[in-house]
């Protein structure tokens, strides 16, 4: 069973403020999920960016690789 973190914090704006950063559209962080081998489309990129989807651990790993981050850059503002 996968485990999945419940967002009481949207992390979305975050998200969305690491890829802009890094210079990426959700389609590009997409693929690189991917090739992370995790099932994710833009779609369900922008999703998690909105937060109306509780992120995976695995996902979050995976994010920290992509935007080359640390955790903490998740919850910026969030004190």
């Amino acid at each position: 069973m996968d485990q999945k973190i419940k967002q009481d914090f949207c992390i979305g704006a975050n998200l969305r403020a690491l890829r802009i950063k890094a210079g990426l559209t959700q389609e590009q962080v997409a693929i690189k999920m991917q090739l992370f081998g995790l099932n994710m489309s833009r779609d369900f990129y922008a999703h998690i960016e909105n937060g109306t989807y509780n992120i995976r651990a695995s996902e979050l790993v995976a994010f920290r690789a992509v935007f080359q981050c640390d955790y903490a850059d998740f919850f910026v503002g969030m004190d």
